[in-house]
């Protein structure tokens, strides 16, 4: 079967609907019933709970506090590199950015003003840059962390649909990260602008930043943007700066400049939060 013709159900779906349901169950509160469906989840992805602060289905309230776990201190050691990876997941694509085209899969390409939500002044200052996309499965740990240091200068809400991003998804559907719902964190570091995107999903309830809380809901329909330009959020490299209530997959836009991702990654290739993700000159 191909990949257009698997996808199509998704077409039909009603995406937003099953997405306001899965959020309100993945929120509530129901006692056995959640521990039933965290032991189920945890059998079903193979979920490694040994190096989980908490590793007892029973202890999480909800089951949003049990996907958003919190790791061991020591579970996720952070390389020495300009740029560490900032999830668990896969590597979906990453490399160069061709003027202002971003390769999603064979035959798809997206553009960076698309993906930024219509901002073509931002988008230009990653003209020719480079960019790393990548997946978060299931099993995955869903907190994201920086993968540089850097000041917050603004974040962007941008409503769109909620295919799924799986693999197949993306070789499907045309330009499905700028066209998905996303978070767009824009951030200042020591070699320019940097952007990080949190890209939603079918079912993913929400998207939740560590300055703002949840962003989504409410999905009023329209663009929102936050500035922070004279406010002092500023993130160490490693350190948590969001999360996924439900998973899905990020984006980070990198400028124009010599930089060399990890020899190592490959799409397709299973990556780790806190591994060397690319260096500098």
């Amino acid at each position: 079967m191909s990949d257009r013709l698997a996808v199509l159900p998704q077409y039909l779906m009603p995406k937003l609907a099953m997405t306001r349901l899965a959020g309100k169950l993945a929120g509530a509160e129901l006692g056995g019933f959640t521990t039933w469906t965290i032991k189920r989840f945890i059998d079903r992805y193979g979920v490694n709970m040994a190096e989980a602060v908490e590793s007892d289905p029973a202890a999480f309230a909800t089951f949003n506090d049990f996907f958003t776990r919190a790791l061991k201190p020591d579970a996720r050691p952070i390389a020495d590199a300009p740029l560490i990876c900032p999830v668990d997941g896969a590597i979906s694509q990453f490399g160069p950015i061709r003027a202002d085209q971003i390769f999603q899969a064979k035959g798809h390409q997206y553009s960076t003003t698309a993906l930024l939500g219509g901002d073509q002044q931002l988008a230009a200052q990653f003209r020719d840059g480079h960019f790393a996309t990548l997946y978060l499965s299931p099993r995955d740990y869903h907190r994201i962390h920086m993968p540089c240091a850097g000041k917050l200068l603004r974040m962007i809400h941008v409503p769109g649909d909620l295919f799924s991003v799986n693999p197949t998804t993306a070789r499907g559907v045309p330009g499905l990260f700028a066209r998905n719902e996303r978070v767009v964190c824009v951030f200042e570091g020591e070699h320019g602008p940097w952007i990080l995107v949190l890209v939603g999903a079918t079912i993913v309830g929400s998207m939740a930043t560590v300055w703002h809380g949840v962003v989504n809901p409410p999905r009023p329909g329209r663009v929102r943007a936050w500035h922070y330009e004279n406010e002092h959020f500023s993130y160490a490299q490693g350190a948590e700066m969001g999360r996924f209530l439900l998973g899905s997959t990020v984006v980070m836009l990198f400028p124009q400049g010599p930089l060399n991702f990890n020899p190592r990654w490959q799409p397709g290739g299973a990556v780790r939060l806190g591994e060397a993700m690319a260096t500098r000159g």
